[in-house]
């Protein structure tokens, strides 16, 4: 039996390629997986072992519980002025990868054109695709820092287009836009009527300036899905916990599709959540600044190497040209894993842009990443 035909022309994670090549291997340093090495904080940790204890293993209301929605929109509006109706504007999911999703599926028509700033996430193309729309890529560089413009954005819309998606600070690049350089693309967003899809996950992992939310933009909070979640920020991948937040009527629309088919996230993770918001600040400064010591190691000594690299500016993540080897993405990282045991993700996993780069996750300790750059600088002296 042959699967749909759409789902058929998409290609498996290229990230998940990898992890699984490295499963069963002795020895591998992996810098492939977007995943935090700390541990959830413990307060966060032992609110869910309360949360269990007192019972809490029922449904929720499919937008998520009320108290997680109040605190999130307390956040939002405390740290950004950003003003969300816990009732109708905040939808709680199972982590970004579902708010995502949902809202592909709440704005595209079939054929409507979504853009795509490449190299970009690895479910970005594919579930505009899933949802009957035509994902089309911005091109970036490294020269300009792998950022958009204005320009970019305004020459690749026409009549059929619907919407923006902007990733910042950025996977796989690191790059982050300054309040100026969101405005001037807010101007074209407004300009051409686009839907403003913003995934801001790695918001409090921005290191050289303060993070700005595209929605607090003038008037982007009427057209923008802003997309957040606890895995990076707070250590809580495994919880799969997210959020999206914009106008009543996509967030209804989002509601509709995820009391279909998720019902809703998991209460445990929910209650944990509220922990995070209320008294996880800490936690989340320490590790900030942890991964900024680790961002500053780590491009050296690529660079060092001879592997340049940009300075990201956020999340943590260095994405580095190999193509002075002569090795594609894909050659250069089976090589390195097959002869010194260290796994990284080829840049073509991210689009056809990430051809000549690899993508480094710098959320390892100091130890690993110290001994992993080693042998990559033993593998880069053989070529």
């Amino acid at each position: 039996m042959k699967p749909a035909k759409v789902v058929d022309r998409i290609p498996p994670s290229g990230i998940r390629v990898f992890f699984d090549l490295v499963l069963g291997m002795k020895d591998v340093i992996s810098l492939g997986v977007g995943e935090p090495d700390f541990v959830t904080p413990w307060n966060v940790r032992e609110s869910a072992i309360f949360a269990l204890e007192k019972g809490f293993t029922s449904y929720t209301s499919n937008k998520g519980l009320v108290e997680l929605r109040q605190e999130i929109a307390k956040s939002l509006s405390r740290r950004y002025g950003l003003d969300y109706d816990p009732e109708e504007e905040i939808l709680i999911t199972v982590g970004v990868s579902e708010a995502f999703d949902l809202a592909m599926r709440a704005i595209i028509n079939k054929g409507d054109k979504i853009l795509v700033p490449e190299p970009a996430y690895v479910s970005y193309k594919p579930i505009a695709t899933l949802c009957g729309g035509r994902p089309i890529s911005i091109n970036t560089s490294a020269e300009k820092n792998f950022k958009i413009t204005p320009s970019d954005v305004s020459k690749l819309c026409d009549r059929d287009t619907r919407a923006l998606i902007l990733n910042y600070p950025n996977n796989p690049t690191g790059a982050s836009y300054s309040k100026k350089e969101l405005k001037a693309i807010s101007d074209v967003v407004l300009k051409k009527n686009l839907i403003m899809i913003s995934d801001e996950i790695y918001c409090d992992l921005t290191y050289d300036f303060e993070h700005t939310p595209f929605a607090t933009l003038p008037g982007m909070k009427e057209r923008t899905i802003y997309l957040n979640g606890f895995s990076k920020s707070y250590a809580m991948t495994g919880w799969r916990i997210g959020y999206a937040c914009g106008p009543k009527s996509l967030i209804a629309a989002m509601t509709k599709i995820h009391q279909y088919t998720m019902l809703c996230a998991s209460v445990i993770s929910q209650m944990a959540a509220m922990e995070a918001l209320k008294r996880g600040g800490l936690s989340v400064q320490e590790m900030k600044r942890e991964y900024k010591r680790r961002r500053t190691f780590v491009i050296y000594r690529l660079n060092e190497i001879g592997l340049a690299c940009h300075i990201p500016e956020g999340a943590f993540y260095a994405f580095p040209s190999i193509k002075k080897t002569g090795l594609s993405s894909l050659e250069f990282s089976q090589e390195l894993l097959k002869k010194e045991k260290v796994a990284v993700v080829p840049g073509t996993a991210f689009g056809s842009l990430g051809e000549g780069y690899l993508r480094i996750s710098y959320a390892s300790n100091m130890d690993k990443l110290k001994e992993a750059l080693l042998r990559i600088e033993r593998f880069v002296k053989t070529l």
